[in-house]
This record gives structure tokens, sequence and C-alpha cells, in this order.
């Protein structure tokens, strides 16, 4: 039985993944090295599930009950020392990841299972660090994690059929839709979806068509809720950049070599939403969809 979950990372995933769990009744510790990121994290999961009870999705008992399960710790050691399964959900670099794995592989429980929410990095390279390889496995979730159905499983090359089960199992309990995938670059979702934005991004760098122009085709005529360069702000230039990067070097293949537009918004600084600006302008308490400077046509 799966009931103690730890998360490690606290940023948008990491809250996202333990205001999941914890809401479905697990015991949650979510662990980050930085305490600022923590209560940042704790204030972003409690306005979240308010905003689930303003909605009428969550009782106010449920809320207090979802906040009562998580506990925080900025000590990994610490924090999985008692863990059924542990969610890795740091910033996506491989040095970072493999650091993480080989210290929860040393501190968590023998029989606990080891998850990466890793959106392109090799399942079998990570589980290589460790000394549990059939413990090692996949659990993508998707951006919002509390909204989202998906959760790409990704077995490794060592992944046992017991511990895909229990995370396929262990899915389906939060109310999410598992889709059990191979270990290759970029797995199914970014296989696909990156190839696009950087065309998309392509399109925009060969003045094809401007930033709403192209957003617009794609959703009015391909019926998408938001155009690829929104969505490549929301998911982050710079985690765009670096899935591209996973799957040119996985692959050996040009056709995944990064725009060169992106290369260098992301060297300036201009990351999407979480620095304020991308292919479009970002103003908080503001919802209007605003062309970055940049890209308007004069």
């Amino acid at each position: 039985m799966i009931k103690n979950i730890s998360v490690i990372g606290s940023g948008t995933m990491g809250n996202g993944i333990a205001h999941t769990f914890a809401q479905f009744g697990f015991k949650v510790n979510l662990i980050d090295i930085n305490q600022n990121a923590l209560d940042k994290a704790l204030q972003t999961i409690t306005n979240n599930l308010e905003r689930q009870v303003s909605k009428g999705t969550l009782t106010d008992d449920q809320k207090l009950e979802a906040l009562k399960n998580i506990n925080s710790f900025t000590s990994i050691p610490e924090g999985v020392k008692y863990a059924d399964l542990i969610v890795e959900a740091a910033t996506e670099n491989v040095d970072l990841k493999f650091k993480i794995f080989k210290e929860i592989d040393e501190s968590a429980p023998s029989d606990a299972i080891l998850a990466s929410n890793t959106s392109s990095i090799s399942i079998t390279q990570i589980a290589a660090v460790t000394n549990r390889g059939d413990k090692v496995i996949g659990m993508h979730f998707m951006n919002p994690v509390p909204v989202m159905k998906l959760v790409e499983v990704i077995r490794g090359y060592q992944t046992s059929d017991e511990t895909t089960k229990s995370v396929m199992l262990l899915s389906e309990s939060l109310q999410k839709v598992p889709v059990e995938v191979n270990d290759y670059p970029g797995f199914v979702a970014n296989r696909i979806l990156m190839p696009m934005i950087n065309e998309a991004i392509y399109s925009l760098y060969e003045g094809v068509a401007g930033v709403y122009e192209i957003d617009t085709v794609m959703k009015l005529g391909m019926a998408h809720p938001m155009g690829p360069l929104q969505l490549a702000d929301f998911i982050g230039l710079d985690v765009c950049l670096a899935i591209l990067k996973v799957l040119q070097d996985g692959f050996g293949n040009p056709k995944y070599a990064p725009c060169p537009l992106l290369v260098n918004m992301v060297a300036a600084g201009k990351k999407g939403i979480k620095t304020g600006e991308g292919f479009y302008t970002y103003t908080a308490g503001s919802k209007d969809l605003v062309v970055s400077d940049k890209f308007k046509k004069s």
C-alpha cells in the first residue's frame, strides 16, 4: 500500500503534485532546500485549494484536510525517511537529477518506488545511478497538475511490471488517466509537442506570420486551447529549449535542432510567463494576451 508520498522540488510542478496527492488523502512531505520556496509553495497550494472551494469542487473541510496532509522539509534524508513513493520534480537538469536520485536511493526505505516527473530525461539513465533500477519509473504529470488528467508513466529498461502496475493504479486513484510509454527521448508527449512548438517559432523567425496570427491559426483551425507560442511561454522557453536539446542529442537528428530565435530569447532572459515576457508580455493580475513589443508589427 502506498500511503506516504515525498515530493522533491516545490516549484510549479512540485507544489501541484503535492496538492493533488494531499487532496486525495495521501500524507505528503514536500521537500525543497529553500525555505522561502517552500513557504511560497504552501501559499500557492492554499490559494489553489481555496479556488476549488469557490468553484464548488471541494468543501472547506476537504481543503483543511488536504492542508493537514502536507508537511515541509529542507532535508532530503529527513523528508524521505518513511516514504512509500518519492516523486522528484526538480529543475530539468540531468546532473541535478542524478545527484538527487543518488541521495534518495541512499536515504529512502529499500522498498520505496522512486519516480521522476521529468518531461524528457531518460528514466533508464536516472535508474542507473541507483541500486534499485526495478523500482525507478517516470511519472510525467501535466501542468496544472490538479486539473490535467494525463500522467505519462515511463518504463525504464529495468522498471519492473510490479512497479509499473503500482504507479498506474496509484495514478488512477488520483482520478488521473495514466498512459504507459517506453523510455525514449521526449517519451510521447514532448516528442510530438516540442517539434510543433519549434516549428511555430521557426514560422515566426522566418516571417511567415506574426505571434498572434500563428497562435490563432492553431487555436481556430486545429481546436487547440492555446496556440503553440503561448503554450511555449506557459511551459517556459528555457524548458522547451532543454527538451529540444535532449531530443536532438538522443536521436542525433537535425530536425530537432532548436530554432535560433528560441536560443536567443532564452539567452536574453525572456523565458515566458516566469520572467514576465516571452512571445507575449505578462502583467500581474491581468489575463489580457499582449504580444511582446519585440514581435509587434510596425
